[in-house]
């Protein structure tokens, strides 16, 4: 299994920078898990595509289908937003150092890989990656230069 946060499951379906490495990395996945919010924010992120014009209706419709079918075969594995999570990022936020940026979306994708017992995620987004040692995971961006 691989964890994503949304920047890179939104590679899986459109074309932006970097999307043969991420959809290289989940050759050797079976399963690809994610916060249920990495759902919804891949979903707006296809909607920021049809607003920018860099998707159709038609396009966006399809990578919706997509993402729909991928869920419904089992490649995609969303996690709850459990109350074990929500308590955890209560407490991060409580006890984070003064000099850490940490939005609350990147809080629940750290804390749910780190409650399913991952030990890396992935993205490229870089205040997440700065923070995942915080969580004990590893953070990974290989698209990075």
């Amino acid at each position: 299994m691989i964890y994503f946060d949304a920047t890179f499951l939104v590679r899986l379906y459109v074309e932006e920078p970097g999307y043969e490495k991420v959809r290289a990395l989940v050759r050797g996945a079976e399963v690809i898990q994610s916060s249920i919010l990495g759902k919804m924010e891949t979903e707006a992120a296809f909607h920021r595509k049809l607003r920018e014009h860099t998707l159709t209706p038609y396009a966006l419709t399809e990578v919706n289908q997509q993402l729909l079918d991928n869920s419904t075969n089992g490649l995609h594995q969303w996690l709850s937003l459990t109350p074990a999570v929500m308590n955890c990022v209560h407490a991060t936020f409580l006890n984070l150092p003064a000099n850490v940026f940490l939005r609350t979306g990147d809080a629940i994708h750290l804390t749910t890989a780190a409650e399913a017992g991952c030990k890396e995620i992935y993205s490229n987004d870089r205040h997440l990656l700065a923070a995942a040692s915080l969580f004990k995971l590893k953070g990974i961006n290989p698209l990075a230069k």
